[in-house]
């Protein structure tokens, strides 16, 4: 079973007998014994949500290990998105469009524009930490533009995030080739 676009703003929830469940990134295959599951290319990935989602779900006795996996061309979302979807919405002022602030637009827009970093730059962490530097340095003049006053400091996202990719790797089951 296969999850083939979207992110974590729209979910579904599926109980079975007394239990429920809200699914968001997962494919609801999970819950059948033997079913492979695939988060494809096409989704937008928040790696904290990801988490979060797969954790409850092997919390409740749901074996994940082996049977879920993700593309290595996912792309990520990450903090800067949240940042530069508020600002926008901000400053739209009464012609927002609502949006879920969980930057699954702007992550969509740099997959578009070729500039997002994807899942399998997880892998390669002697160019990761440039990569991180490169698209925050680009994110704080586009909130600049917007006329937000915040600032993104990279510095403690990329020792946070290069310090949780080889976690991240192991535990998404990602091919290595990007």
């Amino acid at each position: 079973m296969a999850r083939y676009q979207g992110g974590h703003n729209a979910g579904h929830t599926v109980t079975f007998g007394k239990n429920r469940h809200v699914l968001h990134l997962v494919p609801s295959g999970i819950f059948h014994d033997g079913v492979i599951c695939v988060v494809g290319g096409g989704v937008v990935l928040d790696p904290v949500a990801f988490f979060e989602e797969t954790e409850a779900i092997a919390a409740a006795g749901i074996e994940v290990a082996g049977r879920l996996f993700v593309s290595n061309r996912c792309h990520l979302i990450l903090p800067y998105h949240r940042a530069v979807e508020a600002a926008t919405e901000q400053l739209l002022g009464d012609r927002k469009i609502g949006t879920t602030s969980r930057g699954i637009g702007p992550a969509y827009e740099d997959k578009a524009g070729r500039r997002g970093l994807r899942v399998c730059d997880l892998i390669a962490p002697e160019s990761l930490a440039q990569k991180i530097s490169a698209q925050v340095e680009q994110k704080n003049r586009v909130l600049q533009a917007l006329g937000s006053s915040q600032t993104i400091d990279p510095n403690p996202f990329v020792k946070h995030i290069s310090a949780s990719a080889s976690g991240y790797v192991h535990s998404l089951s990602i091919r290595p080739r990007c």
